[in-house]
């Protein structure tokens, strides 16, 4: 525990994703000269062999696990088994990798979709297996929940200082703008830019806007992994979450503003709205010192900016 030297071999899963690449940013920023990221057409970590000889080569003493294959309510309604799937497969190679190796410190990147649907708000970390989960990702949320006890588990049999990050909704660079396979945020940032664009009047958006959700910059959660890497030991996953949240209608109304479209919003109430309500309490990584810096409007307002640089 303690400060990581800036020599230290972190090995980052995922490097080239929305939070692989924040902590990636990060890290170099800070003057880390010694990380190593691997594309998925350079090593395909659903492949036990081929992750474990990829790793042995490099020897990371830290290993960031931010691989996933992720998705919105659409595609994780489509495909269960594909995310189920890969998720594991991908979390226990990488996983049994890093023992083989002994590696020091592992961080694996969850997700609050881990906890059940009417989950007392704010959601703490004991709530975790107490209650059916929201049907729409349940698959991936399963895989995500796997992970978790595989995380408890090599600490318990092998001692390994390793701990698992509930992190609440992200968006920033490098999301998936993707309208039927990227998460609510950055979906509608598309949809409302393409409806701008081809001057629309309308935008039509699932549900009825009731649903609330929290969002954190990605930029703030990679800051929050540092924190955790250098301070945090415990069984225990942690929420790393805004503190706050806004119900999708009034997200849609601040993007629509931001993004500048001047049509109308209509709900398609035949489509499901999802979890109600996902508030994380966050309180034990604020008493650990950490905060988010950045608020959410000037975050989807640069997060724009960064779509429209980067999906011309």
């Amino acid at each position: 525990m303690g400060k990581l030297d800036k020599s230290t071999k972190i090995y980052i899963a995922g490097h080239n994703g929305m939070v692989g690449s924040a902590i990636w940013r990060l890290l170099t920023g800070l003057g880390y000269t010694n990380l190593r990221g691997w594309s998925s057409s350079e090593l395909d970590l659903t492949d036990r062999e081929a992750t474990i000889a990829k790793l042995s080569e490099y020897r990371p003493e830290v290993v960031i696990m931010a691989a996933a294959r992720v998705g919105g309510i659409g595609s994780n309604s489509k495909y269960p088994v594909e995310f189920l799937t890969e998720n594991t497969r991908m979390q226990n190679n990488v996983f049994e990798a890093s023992n083989i190796l002994n590696v020091e410190r592992l961080l694996f990147l969850g997700s609050s979709c881990i906890y059940p649907k009417f989950a007392a708000q704010p959601i703490k970390e004991t709530s975790l297996m107490t209650g059916a989960l929201e049907p729409t990702n349940d698959g991936y949320a399963i895989a995500k929940i796997a992970g978790v006890l595989h995380i408890q588990g090599y600490r318990r049999e092998y001692g390994r200082k390793w701990f698992s990050v509930m992190p609440t909704n992200l968006y920033g660079p490098n999301d998936n703008f993707d309208v039927e396979n990227g998460h609510v945020l950055p979906a509608l940032i598309r949809k409302f830019h393409e409806a701008k664009t081809t001057k629309s009047e309308t935008v039509t958006l699932w549900g009825d806007g009731s649903s609330f959700r929290e969002f954190l910059h990605v930029d703030d959660l990679a800051k929050a992994c540092l924190l955790l890497l250098e301070k945090y030991d415990e069984n225990d996953p942690i929420n790393v979450g805004y503190g706050s949240d806004i119900s999708i209608l009034d997200l849609a109304t601040q993007i629509s503003r931001i993004v500048e479209f001047e049509g109308k919003i209509v709900w398609d109430t035949t489509k499901p709205n999802g979890t109600p309500k996902k508030l994380l309490d966050s309180s034990r990584i604020f008493d650990l010192g950490w905060q988010p810096q950045q608020a959410l409007e000037s975050g989807l307002t640069s997060t724009y900016k960064w779509f429209l640089e980067n999906n011309s």
